[in-house]
């Protein structure tokens, strides 16, 4: 990897694309780069992990419940299964309707992507169908230098898409 990287190329193929993966190498720093290169261009990223996701379509798109964790304290509530839940917005709603009026969209990076599952790589594979302005980038494992190819390029082998 050149000592300064623009970009450009990576830029290019996620607007194209819509989706990729990433593979990064262990030190990190290379990941900060190309999110500031996406910000320079018009792009607003949002960062989360993969790990405690949950149901995607339902944590990122849709009102999702939330129980706050118990903490070993007892329920006030009558019955068994009666506690506080609490009602979030859709993640990636919100943060649409956030955006300032010249971005170009929202880049959702989500990082340790090696735990999802390969429907939950097809769910996000097709997000950028189902909202224009949402491009979506996956770290799926690490690498001597930093790479990417198409989302729906890094199943595991023994997936087959029907």
């Amino acid at each position: 990897m050149a000592l300064l990287t623009t970009g450009n190329a990576f830029i290019r193929e996620l607007e194209k694309v819509g989706s990729l993966g990433v593979y990064v190498p262990p030190e990190g720093g290379y990941e900060g780069r190309y999110r500031r290169r996406l910000r320079a261009t018009g792009y607003e990223t949002l960062h989360i992990t993969a790990k405690g996701l949950g149901d995607l379509a339902a944590y990122l798109t849709g009102v999702h419940g939330v129980r706050p964790p118990h903490l070993g304290k007892k329920s006030t509530g009558s019955g068994a299964a009666v506690g506080n839940v609490y009602y979030l917005p859709p993640l990636i709603g919100s943060h649409l309707e956030q955006l300032p009026p010249k971005s170009k969209g929202l880049v959702l990076w989500i990082i340790e992507g090696h735990i999802l599952s390969n429907q939950e790589i097809d769910y996000l594979t097709a997000l950028p169908q189902l909202e224009p302005k949402v491009k979506v980038v996956i770290e799926r494992g690490g690498d001597r230098a930093f790479r990417w190819t198409p989302l729906k390029n890094t199943y595991s082998g023994s997936y087959q898409a029907v």
